[in-house]
C-alpha cells in the first residue's frame, strides 16, 4: 500500500484558513474589478445597481468625456515630471543618509538618528508647514511638488537595515586595506550592490509621488501646475452636480438625469485612468517590491 505523506493531508484547520484568504482576497479585489467594469459600463446601468459582475452596455463614453478635458494632459505632464524629479531627489538624500548611519564611528551617530527617528512622532503640523512654505516662496511654485518632501524616515530605516545586514563587512574592510576611502566605499562597493533597494526605494517614492494630492492642494493654485491628482478631482466635482434650473419639462428632466448619470460613471474611469500607469508599471517592479518587503526581517 502506498503511504500518503502527512505534509498532503489537509486538516479542517487547513480548509478554516484557506477560505479566510480566498475571502480576504475577494474582498481586497472585488473593488478594483467592480471600478474597471463599472467603468465600461453603461452610467445608468451603473447607477442603478444593475452593474455587479460583468459590463452591462458596453461604452466608452466615460472616457471620451475625460479625454475631452485637455487639462487632463497638463496633469499627465506634471505628474511625470513630479514623480520622476521628486523620486530623484528623495533617492539622492536617502541613499546616502542610510550608508552613513550605518558605520559605528560616525560622531554624533545617535543624535542624528534620533533626529530622524522623532519625525515619525513629532510634527509641526500643517499651518507651520505652510508658513514655512510660503517664506521659502515656494507656494504655486512645482518646486514645491519635488523638495516638499524629501526623506521618510520608514525608507531610511529599511535601507539602513539593508547596508547594515546585506553587505559584508570583509568588503569594507579590504578596500580599507587598500586605501579607499569611506566615500569611495560607497560609489564603488555599496551602490552597486545596493540595486534591489534602490529598486524598491525608488517603487515606494515613485508610487506616493505619483498619488500625491495633500502637497497640490495646500500649495498649488495655478491650473498650469495641477497634478493628475488635482485635475482628475476639479473633474470629478466640478461634473457631479445634479443642475435643475427653474421648471424643466419631462425631456428636460431625463436630459439632466442622464448627465448626472453620466458624470456619476465618470467617477470609476477617473480612479481607472489615475492609477492605470501605475498598475503597468508594478508587474516590472514585483520582484524587487516583494524582496523590500524581507529586507531586514533576517538578520545573519
Amino acid at each position: 500500500m502506498r503511504k500518503h505523506s502527512k505534509l498532503n493531508r489537509f486538516t479542517p484547520y487547513d480548509y478554516i484558513i484557506v477560505m479566510i484568504v480566498v475571502l480576504i482576497t475577494v474582498i481586497i479585489v472585488y473593488p478594483l474589478y467592480y471600478t474597471v467594469i463599472a467603468s465600461f459600463s453603461d452610467s445608468t446601468e451603473v447607477y442603478s445597481g444593475h452593474t455587479f459582475l460583468w459590463i452591462k452596455g458596453f461604452t466608452l463614453d466615460a472616457y471620451r468625456n475625460i479625454l475631452k478635458e485637455k487639462i487632463i494632459w497638463i496633469g499627465y505632464r506634471n505628474t511625470i515630471i513630479y514623480t520622476f524629479a521628486g523620486t530623484l531627489y528623495n533617492l539622492v538624500l536617502t541613499i546616502p543618509a542610510a550608508y552613513v548611519l550605518t558605520k559605528r564611528d560616525m560622531p554624533f551617530k545617535g543624535f542624528i538618528s534620533w533626529f530622524f527617528f522623532l519625525t515619525m512622532y513629532v510634527s509641526g503640523g500643517m499651518i507651520p508647514s505652510y508658513l514655512l512654505v510660503k517664506q521659502l516662496g515656494l507656494v504655486n511654485s512645482p518646486l514645491v511638488m519635488i523638495v516638499g518632501a524629501g526623506v521618510s524616515c520608514y525608507n531610511l530605516i529599511v535601507t539602513r537595515q539593508y547596508f547594515a545586514t546585506g553587505i559584508p563587512a570583509d568588503l569594507y574592510e579590504a578596500a580599507y586595506i587598500d586605501g579607499a576611502g569611506d566615500g569611495r566605499c560607497f560609489v564603488k562597493i555599496a551602490l552597486p550592490l545596493a540595486k534591489p533597494i534602490v529598486a524598491v526605494m525608488a517603487l515606494y517614492y515613485g508610487v506616493g509621488r505619483w498619488n500625491d494630492y495633500y502637497t497640490g492642494l495646500l500649495y498649488i493654485y495655478k491650473e498650469k501646475y495641477f497634478s493628475l491628482q488635482q485635475v482628475l478631482n476639479k473633474i470629478l466635482t466640478s461634473n457631479l452636480e445634479l443642475k435643475l434650473e427653474g421648471k424643466m419639462d419631462p425631456e428636460m428632466m431625463a436630459h439632466a438625469l442622464k448627465q448626472y448619470h453620466a458624470a456619476q460613471g465618470m467617477k470609476y474611469s477617473i480612479i481607472f485612468v489615475g492609477s492605470l500607469p501605475l498598475l503597468i508599471a508594478y508587474p516590472f517592479l514585483q520582484k524587487y517590491f516583494a524582496k523590500g518587503i524581507m529586507i531586514g526581517s533576517v538578520k545573519g
